[in-house]
């Protein structure tokens, strides 16, 4: 009988452990806008969303043809998969990715320029 009480007394709080443990880090994800990323793609799409996003010449003219929109750029860095077998992740200063995503349930495959100040998307093929 005494082994089924301390059972009872460590699962008990245990639950109580865990429910505090979920509400802090629920509250502090929420307020502060924290990720936490530990595989590479989401740190390497983590990264990218950090800096400021230009546009290649090419990437300009699909948005003033309506091509493309910003909203589409910004999906493949919060969605999308980076393809590190055929990016550059040796190159310096500037590394290049291959970003793969779904866009309108077409693959789409976009390259960004990963410089260490800025990111640079060169162009998105569908």
């Amino acid at each position: 009988m005494a082994f089924l009480k301390r059972l009872g007394f460590y699962l008990f709080g245990l639950s109580i452990g865990l429910v505090f443990l979920t509400i802090f880090l629920k509250n502090k994800s929420e307020e502060t806008g924290v990720e936490f990323c530990y595989f590479p793609n989401c740190r390497t799409l983590k990264d990218i969303r950090s800096k400021k996003i230009s546009y290649s010449n090419e990437i300009d003219q699909m948005i003033r043809d309506k091509q493309l929109d910003s909203l589409t750029i910004m999906g493949f860095l919060n969605d999308g998969e980076v393809d590190f077998k055929n990016s550059d992740t040796k190159s310096t200063p500037c590394k290049t990715y291959l970003i793969e995503s779904e866009v309108n349930d077409v693959l789409a495959k976009m390259t960004v320029q990963n410089c260490p100040d800025s990111a640079v998307v060169q162009n998105i093929r569908f």
